[in-house]
């Protein structure tokens, strides 16, 4: 090994425990941060779910009809057979 990589093995080596407590923190702090988008993206999804169930008034739901005709003729016509 040349003498330049030798030098900045011992300088990596002598500053090992203050790197490694660097690196540790910046890796706490992004999985608080992390943590604090998804609770924040969890909490706007269930507010807006919350929001649009409970800010419609009943009178504005409409009843829907289907007319089943047809489907009432075809399956008489299978128990017929």
């Amino acid at each position: 090994m040349s003498q330049k990589k030798v030098d900045a093995y011992k300088q990596e080596k002598a500053n090992r425990e203050k790197i490694m407590k660097k690196e540790k923190a910046i890796l706490r702090l992004e999985k608080c941060i992390a943590a604090v988008i998804c609770a924040a993206v969890i909490c706007w999804v269930g507010f807006s779910i919350y929001d649009k169930t409970v800010s419609e008034p009943v009178e504005e739901k409409q009843d829907t009809q289907i007319d089943t005709t047809a489907l009432d003729d075809y399956l008489n016509g299978l128990n017929a057979e």
